[in-house]
């Protein structure tokens, strides 16, 4: 409790300062936004239902992830990580003319 207690207010803190490219924990932080930004604390509450869904879908897959750890092969969780890892790395590279886009050869 207490430990969760000092995450929320750290990232609070983050939050309320809005340091560029400071690091914190992203379901820590979503959950702090939700509580930060709710009618009950006097924000406007306008996120709440996406920042919902993010905190449902983490739970989600942390689920699924340990059923499929504890009981099934260790090969499917693994693969199924791998194939998530090279999509997720497919969707964020840029096209490869892109990057060399003014560069000469000499």
């Amino acid at each position: 409790m207490g430990l969760g207690a000092a995450m929320g207010i750290q990232n609070a803190a983050a939050r309320k300062i809005a340091v560029p490219d400071l690091t914190t924990t992203v379901l820590t932080l979503t959950i702090t936004g939700m509580a930060a930004d709710s009618a009950l604390a006097g924000g406007p509450g306008s996120k709440a239902g996406s920042r919902l869904i993010a905190v449902a879908t983490m739970l989600v897959g942390a689920l699924v992830g340990a059923v499929l750890v504890r009981h099934a092969p260790i090969c499917y969780p693994l693969a199924i990580a791998l194939v998530t890892i090279v999509l997720g790395a497919v969707d964020a590279e840029p096209p490869l003319t892109s990057a060399w886009e003014g560069h000469g050869s000499g």
